[in-house]
């Protein structure tokens, strides 16, 4: 059984994924969002 039907056949598969892919995507947001910041305070 091919691994791309296995993913959208199973749904807790699915969603176990979607949640991992949106708190990597928040903890790169925010590590480059407070990485702007303190780069700026820095050069004021």
């Amino acid at each position: 059984m091919s691994i791309w039907q296995e993913f959208f056949r199973e749904p807790i598969i699915f969603l176990s994924f979607t949640g991992l892919a949106i708190v990597i995507g928040m903890c790169i947001f925010y590590a480059v969002y407070f990485y702007v910041k303190v780069a700026q305070s820095d050069s004021q």
